[in-house]
């Protein structure tokens, strides 16, 4: 578990980095998003992601790599958003935007730590094409909850869907990470 955590870790801390930056060149413009919105812009990622597997072809010179970290940096601002109150000022300074992030990148971790427990570390023994899927399986959850006014009768609400997706997003990360080794 340790070994996963300092992983986990490395790859958080790569994702905040370009977070940070991003939010210097443009500010938290995210903060218009409507959850929707971040829904759809995690289903291009993970649909192109499983487009380039399916066919084995690329034509953008984005890597599969960096649309992973595109799902668990917008993964991390459906979380802010949902946490925000509605009033919530658009634009928010760079030091609040990052220890925002911080701590839902926080409570993520510490579910991933629980379900590491739980589960075995299972996911080591998953292949990217299954985080994809988990990921678009996720994301159609998150719509139809939407679709029903963000009410559930036994599932987990949109946060725990939103928490699932960035783990699964940083696990494939470890893996392409490890691949690479």
């Amino acid at each position: 578990m340790q070994h996963t955590l300092s992983q986990y870790k490395s790859v958080i801390n790569k994702c905040e980095a370009l977070y940070v930056n991003k939010a210097t060149d443009y500010g938290t413009s995210w903060r218009v998003l409507r959850p929707i919105s971040i829904v759809d812009q995690i289903y291009i990622k993970a649909w192109r992601i499983r487009q380039i597997q399916e066919t084995g072809v690329q034509k953008i010179a984005d890597s599969i790599e960096g649309e992973f970290v595109g799902i668990v940096n917008y993964g991390i601002i459906a979380l802010i958003q949902f946490a925000l109150e509605k009033d919530a000022p658009i634009d928010l300074d760079a030091t609040e935007a990052k220890r925002l992030y911080d701590v839902h990148a926080g409570h993520v971790a510490e579910l991933m730590q629980q379900k590491n427990h739980d589960y075995g570390e299972a996911w080591r023994d998953m292949s990217q094409q299954s985080f994809v899927d988990l990921i678009l399986v996720k994301l159609l959850r998150i719509k139809q909850i939407l679709a029903n006014d963000g009410q559930t009768i036994v599932s987990e609400g949109i946060d725990a869907n939103f928490a699932d997706i960035v783990n699964y997003a940083i696990f494939a990360l470890i893996k392409m990470g490890e691949a690479k080794s």
